[in-house]
């Protein structure tokens, strides 16, 4: 049983809202996520297109097991990301999740304990964001220092708020509700997310200026000066993320191993 179903509820590690979240999704070939798949993991899709995204959004309200951290409730984050589904063995559910390529935040403690915790691949950079609104229209946009040079993405959306529809494409980017990330060859780390559905502002227009290869690495630089084929921004919601847990199938059943 998930522990989303537990009669007991448990208690999340971290709780937050996260804000204003741009999405910019890329198709690519599956090859070239294969390397960074976790193990017991396998790529989601969406009509036959494996995606990557870009997302830039604001933490709030940020609290970790229960406590606010001084100057550590209000900040940043840009990650690269992709769509993956695990079958856990134990309900023979199939969980839709995310695997990070990498994430950036401006706050050196927050990156130290989402790897060291859960093996995530944060980094600490230089960051800002840019929030414009009006009665009629909206502009959002989030940048990082990498290496000599910033890197930024936006878009600038129509000011008015539109429920997902189902079995879309929107719905599948934004409704991956676990997230993995590789303990080791054999072992995954799996945690769960939980947020409403969230609504959408039409867009009108976008901008990114992101050198992929010098952020993300050489096998990501095609993506450079590539268009979208969907852009996406996300009033977002409260969250809250759940302590995580090893995935080993090498056992004639899995293996749940509790970190925390």
């Amino acid at each position: 049983m998930n522990e989303s179903t537990n009669s007991t509820a448990p208690t999340p590690f971290l709780t937050a809202a996260w804000r204003r979240l741009v999405l910019l999704n890329y198709r690519v070939a599956p090859e070239m996520l294969q390397p960074y798949l976790p193990a017991h993991t396998e790529l989601d899709t969406w009509n036959d297109t494996c995606y990557v995204s870009v997302v830039g959004f604001m933490f709030e309200n940020t609290r970790v097991r229960g406590v606010k951290i001084p100057f550590h409730v209000y900040f940043e984050e840009i990650n690269l990301r992709f769509y993956v589904r695990h079958q856990d063995r134990s309900t023979g559910e199939w969980k839709r999740g995310v695997v990070f390529v990498r994430e950036i935040v401006p706050k050196p403690a927050i990156a130290w304990v989402a790897n060291t915790l859960y093996r995530e691949q944060y980094r600490a950079r230089r960051m800002w964001h840019r929030w414009e609104e009006q009665s009629e229209n909206l502009q959002v946009e989030y940048a990082w220092r990498e290496a000599d040079r910033w890197q930024a993405f936006g878009v600038q959306a129509e000011n008015r708020l539109q429920d997902l529809i189902p079995g879309s494409e929107a719905e599948f980017i934004t409704e991956h509700f676990w997230g993995y990330a590789r303990w080791d060859a054999q072992r995954s780390m799996e945690y769960q997310v939980e947020h409403p559905r969230w609504q959408l502002y039409p867009i009108r227009s976008w901008h990114c200026d992101v050198d992929f290869g010098l952020a993300y690495g050489p096998e990501f630089a095609g993506l450079n000066g590539a268009a979208p084929v969907s852009i996406f921004l996300a009033e977002g919601s409260d969250i809250k993320v759940f302590k995580g847990r090893l995935i080993d199938r090498h056992c004639s059943s899995l293996v749940v191993i509790d970190r925390h």
